[in-house]
Order: structure tokens, then sequence, then C-alpha cells
């Protein structure tokens, strides 16, 4: 992706890192919000295109406060398993790489809500669901065979969750065209959410099928290169056992096994970088 490979050189450094650590954060506030005042998000902080066209803009930022749960519980659970998501995705990806993830998914909804009420009308109050979806649909496409133990007892691989999670999104737009939901005033809030549903995963789209550079993180590329490793027997360059380490931040694979390390071509000698510094880095000359 040399657009956003030109991006991350020019920008890379305003990139946000542990993003996701953040967004929990604003999670639990819009949580306890909920608890002391209910009606206080729909009626001042959610995504209604309507209210955000007579003034109120700081909706397009606010509405991402919504918590993933209403119950404390599954708040919890919920926040644990957003963070390992988004916390895993940036780690493979790179800080600013996820960074344009997640901001062009919140783009793609403040799109959507815009889209649906200039066709239908409709302010449509769209929340996080979406947004948290196309991270957990990123991170099934990066890690397929990860295994989640649903009801904390039973090992379900995330690709066949997502697989799941991909039925009933894709229902969630087929319905609106369905002779039973295509009438009437229902008929339009259908197809309204079928739009928005549509515009909210795009990010999703855009990053995995209109993209080359994400190949080295493919299910396929990423197997090929664990059984590579297993062919070869290493020649440690470090102490502590490590072939690589970036110039940078002193990270070896011992440190995290799912850094990726790359030679600079326009640094003046042998210097190694990870991901999250091979384009952001000052030339060694």
């Amino acid at each position: 992706m040399n657009w956003l490979d030109k991006l991350e050189r020019k920008f890379g450094r305003y990139a946000i890192h542990n993003l996701m650590y953040y967004i929990i954060i604003l999670y639990g506030v819009g949580f306890v919000m909920q608890l002391i005042a209910p009606s206080f998000y729909y009626n001042y902080l959610s995504l209604n295109m309507e209210a955000v066209l007579h003034g109120q803009i700081w909706r397009i930022a606010t509405f991402i406060i919504q918590p993933p749960s209403s119950s404390p519980i599954f708040m919890l659970i919920a926040l644990y398993f957003y963070y390992m998501l988004g916390s895993s995705l940036e780690r493979t990806w790179g800080a600013f790489r996820f960074n344009v993830y997640f901001f062009g998914g919140v783009l793609f909804h403040v799109a959507a809500a815009l889209i649906v009420y200039v066709l239908t009308g409709i302010s449509l109050p769209l929340g996080t669901g979406y947004l948290n979806l196309s991270l957990f649909f990123a991170f099934a496409a990066l890690y397929p065979n990860m295994e989640f133990l649903v009801f904390f007892m039973i090992p379900v691989k995330v690709k066949w969750l997502a697989l799941l999670d991909g039925v009933y999104f894709g229902y969630a737009i087929l319905q609106a065209f369905l002779p039973a939901y295509g009438g009437g005033a229902f008929g339009i809030i259908y197809k309204a959410n079928a739009l928005a549903a549509a515009v909210s995963i795009l990010n999703f789209v855009i990053f995995f099928l209109a993209s080359r550079n994400m190949m080295p993180y493919t299910p396929k590329e990423m197997k090929r290169k664990r059984e590579f490793k297993k062919k070869i027997r290493p020649v440690n360059r470090y102490a502590n056992g490590a072939m690589h380490r970036c110039a940078v931040c002193g990270r070896t694979e011992v440190d995290d096994p799912d850094l990726e390390f790359r030679f600079c071509s326009r640094c003046n000698g042998d210097y190694e970088y990870c991901q999250e510094h091979l384009f952001t880095h000052t030339h060694i000359q």
C-alpha cells in the first residue's frame, strides 16, 4: 500500500501509541455515564446527524464513548476482549497503521450516518457496534486459528466466530431487500440500517481487499514464515539469543515474537529496524 507508506513517512511520528488503552478508558467513562444519566449520551453525545448539521459537531467524536455492553460483568469482559484485539493489531501493524484503521472506521461511521440522513431523512444513531466488529474481523483475518473459550469452556477458533459474525452482518444488509421488510416506514428503517452497516465496515474492506502491503500478514504467508523458521537453524547475533534488533527501540524477536524486522537501504551500515520504526527513523549516513 504505497499511499500508506508515504503517509507513515510523513505523519508516523504523530501516531498515538497504545491507542486501544485510551479507547477502553473512553468506554469506561461512557459506561459510568450510562449508569448515572442513561439518556445523556443519546441526547447530547450520540452520532445524531440531524443534530450535527444543526451545529452540534462534537457528536462526530463523542459517539465513540458508547460502551459495548450495559451489563457490568459483560462490560468487563468486553473491555478486556477489545483491548486484546486492538493491542494485538497494533503490535502486528505498528501504531500508525492501527491508528489509520481505527480512525478510518470512525470516519466511515460518520459518512454512513450522513449518507443515510441525506438519502432517507432518518437520523440513525450509529454507535460503536460496527466499529468493534471491524476490529474483530481484522483480528480474525490475521490470527484465524487462535482459539477463544466460548462460555469459558468451549474452545472455538476465531475464524469460525468471525464467519458467524459475517453471516449475521450479511443478514442485516440482506433483510432490507426481503419482502417482509421492504415496504412502509419499517422498510425505510431497515434499508437505512443496511446502508449504514455496509458503509461502516468499509475500513476492513479497504485494508484487506485493496492492500498489497498486508500480504505479509495474511494467514498463508504467516504460516509459510513459521514453517521456514522451523526448517532453518538460526545463528544468534546477540547475547540474548536474538538474530534481529531494532536500532531505534532495541527490541528483538525474543522480546516480541510477532515483530518484523527489515534493513534500511538508505542507512550507511548494517542497521535493522522493527516495523514501527522502519519508515520513521532518522537515516544514518
